[in-house]
């Protein structure tokens, strides 16, 4: 039985963030990508093979998608995916892994479809977590619909975060200039280049100060 979980969305678009991962990725040596908030194991399956210099280490906080995590590495043969562990980004990065994560060892960190559908608490320990773990002019990759300067587009996205608010108060599109650059900078992380991607998304580049 296959325990592998098919995420329309993901399946749409993880080939367009792969497109700008490559202008990014440059796995010319080893480094080290931590990806946060998995879900299915999808994206993680689709990139890796790209990037066979890259070891890429899936993390997830709901325990359910380990299973389909571990059924996408099994099934692809992915040599340079390591199994996936528990994180929960609210905690303190020296816990994360059980505490083995160690301080500016990270080249990349990706986060994919987190913020809005999560309290702000997680995107403030996604920042605060990267100012510590990663290295010294690593990047921070995050995609999903935004704000900017307090305004949403389209309408579609308008009632796309109405509906999350109306599920969960604490839910929502969060603003690039108002929240998250601001929030970025107390950790010395700076917005370093915006992608506009199909269905009204985006995937923002940060990057630690060197």
């Amino acid at each position: 039985m296959s325990w592998k979980l098919c995420n329309p969305a993901a399946e749409r678009n993880k080939q367009p963030i792969l497109e700008v991962l490559k202008s990014y990725l440059r796995g010319s040596k080893p480094e080290k990508l931590l990806e946060i908030s998995s879900g299915s194991g999808q994206h993680v399956a689709h990139f890796a093979p790209h990037f066979p210099n890259v070891t890429f280490q899936p993390t997830e906080f709901d325990d359910r998608d380990f299973r389909s995590i571990q059924g996408y590495i099994n099934d692809d043969h992915l040599r340079n995916v390591e199994d996936p562990q528990f994180l929960d980004v609210r905690t303190p990065c020296s816990t994360w892994l059980n505490g083995s994560v160690k301080p500016n060892s990270y080249d990349y960190v990706l986060n994919i479809n987190m913020m809005h559908i999560s309290e702000f608490l997680c995107t403030q320990g996604l920042f605060s977590g990267c100012g510590e773990v990663l290295k010294p002019g690593g990047l921070l990759l995050t995609y999903g619909p935004y704000a900017v300067n307090g305004v949403i587009t389209p309408e579609s996205n308008v009632r796309f975060d109405q509906s999350l608010r109306s599920q969960d108060p604490s839910w929502g599109l969060r603003d690039i200039s108002k929240e998250l650059q601001p929030l970025a900078l107390k950790y010395d992380i700076h917005l370093k280049q915006t992608h506009d991607l199909p269905a009204n998304n985006k995937l923002l580049v940060w990057q630690k100060a060197i």
